[in-house]
């Protein structure tokens, strides 16, 4: 196959303190049956026993480091930096490639993309932080366009960036704490398209990282509004605005019913909306 009908994909990985979770991750990459990838994994100078196991598994690796660094964009900013891929997505040391087989799904489908589609993705599968599925994520481009304006509507671990994506917006903005994926797609998502993979999942997600507690969230939603200003949106619009008063409701009953009946009322309402159960599965 030539370059355009089988491009090298490049998955970084970015963790620290992760031992727990990385040997699936790195297992996950490994045993794909597309062979023409590389995985970049960028530890922040764990102190867990990572640097023994990327030692252990340094064959499964086209580079890794550890060494201190600011934060999740700081360390994929680095793997940018050694990355080759015609094609790069970024994963959590918690997230694993769905099956063995993702990667050659998702390259067949990206070999048939114009040129002007700069992103790519696919659903990722939510799970709880014991390895439980909750539900699955992703909806096709159509259908979230106008939100994504707004606030995150398409799950970006595992997502596909073309090479010409970084070379047209630059890298990650490592002043965000947890948007900073987000005001990256913004540059090129605010008028430019994104393909939708149908029929796959690609990454399983723990649920338990840095965006999932409320007051984390408080500071996405935050951090969402400085990316909409810094690409010329003046007004927050709908979507910003109703989640934010449903994460401010959130807060309001974490702190006044406590975590436990806080989880349970949650929990409660979604079942009412017909929505699968999740604060009390976390």
């Amino acid at each position: 196959m030539n370059q355009h009908s089988s491009p090298l994909i490049s998955v970084i990985v970015a963790t620290f303190n992760s031992a727990r979770t990385l040997q699936q991750c790195i297992d996950s990459v490994s045993s794909q049956t597309y062979t023409n990838r590389e995985l970049i994994v960028i530890d922040g100078g764990s102190t867990d026993g990572t640097v023994e196991l990327l030692t252990r598994n340094r064959d499964k690796l086209s580079y890794w480091i550890s060494e201190p660094d600011h934060g999740i964009y700081s360390a994929w900013n680095k793997g940018l930096a050694r990355a080759k891929g015609d094609w790069i997505c970024f994963v959590g040391a918690d997230d694993f490639f769905w099956d063995a087989k993702v990667l050659e799904r998702v390259a067949a489908n990206l070999a048939m993309l114009r040129a002007e589609i700069r992103v790519a993705y696919g659903q990722v599968m939510l799970l709880t932080s014991r390895g439980e599925n909750l539900y699955s994520i992703g909806k096709p481009w159509e259908k979230v366009r106008e939100r994504f304006r707004q606030v995150m509507s398409i799950p970006h671990p595992g997502l596909m960036h073309r090479k010409s994506f970084f070379e047209k917006h630059g890298s990650f903005d490592e002043s965000f704490r947890i948007a900073g994926d987000y005001e990256l797609l913004l540059r090129e998502l605010k008028t430019g398209e994104a393909f939708f993979i149908p029929d796959i999942i690609t990454l399983g997600m723990r649920q338990g990282g840095i965006s999932s507690t409320p007051e984390n969230s408080l500071i996405a939603l935050r951090e969402n509004r400085r990316a909409q200003r810094m690409h010329g949106q003046r007004f927050p619009g709908c979507a910003w605005l109703t989640a934010m008063a449903r994460l401010y409701m959130r807060l309001m009953l974490w702190r006044v019913l406590g975590e436990s009946f806080a989880r349970k009322v949650l929990d409660t309402q979604r079942r009412m909306m017909g929505l699968p159960l999740y604060w009390t599965r976390n």
